[in-house]
């Protein structure tokens, strides 16, 4: 799930329209997730068609797109490669997670306890082969340009938007920050009101932008600094040391200046540390990526969704948005870019 810095960050809020024009890199994993886990039925059951498979992803991926492009928005959805080997015990501690989450949606939906079921559910949503296969074909249907990362797809991401391939990156996650991106997107395609997983409470999701240079000279620190104040904290790649939030981590590395420093004075023991540093500060992405759009493809995205079990008239009715936001924003490049002449 990655690190946790909202107690740090005053993040921008904006409406999708104030990034009208923008080409984002969207963690393709992340964002299905999300999907999986926000979009099911009241017990907490996914979405699915008449023969089991689920399609809470693929409804994520044709609605809510399409809103992010009749935003003007263009999405470009980076996929994660083969798991740096540190992340092993975090993805095995996930599994174990959503194994008991699963026991205790069971045991909830026997008690008739729905809330509870829910959000248990939440807790259960994993990535098959299946889902991820189904979700490459939709968006290659849309048109919509993929990325394949080396490894992590936060990483690859943080690294097109340092070349200025894309405005920003966009995740849930805060580890963009850490793995050097400029612009930080979260909640980009889960705006609206949302319940927090494992409580039963609801919050007002809205977009936010978070500018890191910004960021990190409010915190009075560098991006180094950064990176060991998580590694105290524990990432996906290190399980960080009890008791140290985001806060007293910050507050380490300012009276002590670096990793090494702190670990010195207070005697902790982090194996791998710099293995970890290396992850986020030099890891090796890919240059192999287009970031532009091409045609939809309706009648196969026609074909492939009524075989899920989708409404052929929502379907055709969203393409038709896509065609003429698309034709809009083309236009409105065409006259941006005449503009410039004069």
């Amino acid at each position: 799930m990655g690190v946790n810095l909202s107690s740090l960050t005053e993040p921008k809020t904006v409406e999708l329209s104030e990034l009208e024009g923008k080409t984002v890199a969207i963690d393709a994993y992340n964002t299905i997730y999300q999907f999986l886990s926000i979009i099911r039925q009241p017990d907490g059951q996914p979405l699915c068609d008449r023969t089991g498979r689920v399609t809470s992803h693929l409804s994520g991926l044709l609605y809510r797109t399409a809103n992010l492009i009749t935003s003007g928005i263009e999405p470009c959805f980076v996929f994660d490669g083969k798991p740096h080997p540190l992340k092993m015990a975090i993805l095995a501690e996930r599994k174990e997670r959503r194994e008991k989450a699963a026991d205790e949606w069971e045991e909830a939906i026997e008690e008739g306890d729905i809330k509870k079921a829910f959000s248990k559910a939440q807790q259960t949503s994993k990535m098959t082969p299946e889902i991820r296969e189904s979700s490459r074909e939709l968006i290659s249907y849309l048109g919509l340009p993929m990325v394949d990362a080396p490894s992590d797809g936060e990483g690859q991401a943080a690294y097109m938007c340092s070349k200025g391939d894309v405005w920003a990156a966009a995740s849930q996650d805060f580890d963009s920050l850490l793995f050097g991106a400029p612009t930080l997107v979260r909640n980009m395609t889960i705006t609206g009101r949302r319940k927090v997983p494992g409580k039963d409470q609801y919050k007002d999701v809205r977009t936010e932008v978070i500018d890191s240079k910004e960021f990190l000279e409010s915190l009075e620190i560098t991006k180094e600094q950064l990176v060991d104040i998580c590694i105290l904290m524990g990432t996906d790649f290190n399980p960080g040391i009890p008791g140290i939030g985001p806060k007293k981590g910050l507050k380490l590395i300012k009276d002590h200046g670096d990793l090494e420093h702190v670990i010195s004075s207070k005697s902790y023991d982090i194996p791998l540390y710099q293995d970890v540093r290396d992850i986020f500060l030099k890891s090796k992405y890919t240059d192999d990526y287009s970031t532009t759009s091409s045609e939809i493809q309706r009648d196969k995205i026609i074909g492939m969704l009524e075989g899920y079990d989708f409404s052929k008239e929502r379907i055709e009715g969203t393409l038709d948005r896509i065609d003429v936001a698309r034709k809009n924003n083309r236009s409105k490049k065409s006259q941006r870019s005449l503009d410039a002449w004069f």
